[in-house]
């Protein structure tokens, strides 16, 4: 009889992981709080409207493309996913901008527009990506961290690869123009670490996107998990919705099952979490007599990610010009990042990631129309923000921002808008402190020191997504899965 586990959880990587040990023939019963899937990914309409609520760069679609082949079938026969031309397109304060892509030709202009001492740096910096991509990703990203030894035989080579660094620093040794410093150490706040504390493995990010380029699923991310969705059911994965796991039951270092809105009891051999691990072992697992010394003082040092507030709206005027991704940086960098990670206070001065989807996919809103959002990141809830009075000014404030930079006129015509604000990450997605990534991925909190793939309490525990390894980001994430798949 196959053995039975529950997944917990239905972002990427509870989706992934899922089918990952579905293809071992086991016994899959998938868990989710909403009443639709996707976690992070979820799909919000209003009106004609179609939003994605999070993720949004697609950077190694073969990770998608793996699940499809587990099961003999193609993902093109599920959903369209389409590479972009233009990556980002980066607006200083100033409103200089920088176009980024995969044609260095244009990247050669683009950075020559700001210095052009510093394309040989560039160059430099990219080769030396190269070496920390084929360590960190291609070795590294699919392998369990569960024991010390093998992360101490890492070591060495980290080292070498300067993983002592931040991110900022390690760009800085290249590159010497501060609005290049800028666009090139801007990765880690797409997987809710600071370019100043995260570790400099992180710029593998940079060199992941030059390998595999920036895509799109056409119709919205949503697509993405619509066509999992189908394929988890034609598998026979059993998917129960709108079904909150209110307690882990455990025995010892043994867990025995999950108990439902607080009511129905679900036993199984192994459970598999997509859920924030912090959370879990905080207020899932009631009894916590096998948490020993090391393993509570790992959790109370642990650094979290920032929060995001996330606004939603439609347009009935067409931007023809703004790009598909566009990161806009306000007057000061480390300062803003400093209030946001350490102080946790708001700032005016903010920075911001803008979503335009209707720039490839003309369906996501209205004919004539657009549907944007954007993030700004915030402190997390660590910071005590009430969000209920601070919310509304807060949107007003990146509508201010925008109408005079990259959106001119956006005030007098949004048609459609919501916004989500970190307690929506702490009470609807569940993320201790309504962190928008789980922790920060600093040094100290990567690979063996970030919550294991297999618990280090109970011995039938595991987990994926954010807050385990290798991190957050949707390869991460996927890439936690396939941690899994070597695991059982």
């Amino acid at each position: 009889m196959a053995k039975k586990i529950i997944v917990i959880g239905s972002g990427f990587g509870g989706l992934a992981a899922a089918l990952r040990l579905r293809a071992k023939g086991l016994d899959i019963t998938l868990v989710e709080k909403q009443p639709d899937l996707g976690g992070r990914a979820r799909v919000f309409k209003k009106g004609s409207f179609i939003y994605d609520g999070g993720p949004t760069v697609i950077t190694a679609p073969y990770l998608f493309e793996e699940l499809f082949s587990l099961f003999n079938k193609k993902i093109s026969n599920y959903v369209e996913i389409v590479p972009l031309d233009l990556w980002y397109r980066f607006v200083f304060s100033d409103g200089q901008t920088f176009d980024y892509s995969g044609d260095e030709k244009s990247m050669e202009k683009e950075v020559k527009k700001f210095s052009d001492k510093d394309f040989e740096g560039y160059n430099n910096l990219v080769t030396f990506t190269e070496k920390i991509f084929n360590k960190g990703f291609t070795d590294l990203s699919d392998k369990p961290f569960n024991n010390l030894t093998f992360m101490l035989k890492q070591v060495p080579s980290l080292l070498s690869l300067k993983s002592y660094k931040s991110v900022y620093k390690l760009v800085s040794d290249y590159i010497k123009n501060e609005k290049l410093r800028r666009v090139f150490s801007m990765h880690p706040l797409l997987v809710g670490g600071n370019p100043f504390t995260t570790t400099s493995i992180y710029t593998l990010i940079l060199f992941l996107e030059k390998k595999w380029g920036i895509h799109y699923s056409m119709g919205g991310t949503g697509n993405v998990v619509k066509a999992l969705e189908k394929l988890m059911e034609e598998e026979n994965v059993k998917i129960i919705k709108g079904a909150e796991v209110t307690e882990i039951i455990s025995n010892h270092n043994i867990v025995k099952g999950v108990k439902i809105n607080n009511s129905k009891i679900i036993e199984c051999d192994y459970i598999v979490c997509n859920s924030d691990p912090p959370n879990v072992y905080q207020n899932l697992i009631k009894s916590k007599k096998n948490y020993n010394f090391l393993f509570k003082q790992k959790m109370k040092r642990m650094d979290y990610s920032m929060g995001l507030f996330v606004y939603y709206f439609g347009s009935k005027k067409k931007y023809k010009d703004v790009a598909h991704h566009t990161i806009y940086f306000g007057d000061s960098y480390r300062k803003h990042l400093d209030k946001i990670f350490e102080k946790k206070i708001l700032s005016e001065d903010i920075s911001y990631y803008l979503h335009r989807p209707s720039a490839t996919d003309p369906n996501m809103a209205p004919s004539g129309q657009d549907a944007f959002y954007v993030l700004v990141p915030v402190p997390n809830n660590l910071s005590n923000i009430n969000w209920s009075n601070e919310g509304e000014k807060f949107k007003n404030l990146i509508l201010e921002k925008m109408d005079s930079s990259v959106l001119p006129g956006i005030k007098n015509n949004v048609t459609s808008d919501f916004y989500l604000t970190p307690d929506y990450f702490e009470k609807d997605l569940a993320t201790l402190h309504g962190s928008g990534f789980s922790i920060q991925p600093k040094f100290s909190q990567s690979a063996y020191f970030r919550f294991h793939n297999q618990s280090e309490i109970f011995k039938n525990l595991y987990f994926v997504g954010a807050g385990t390894h290798p991190g957050a980001g949707m390869p991460g994430v996927l890439s936690s899965a396939k941690v899994l798949d070597k695991l059982f």
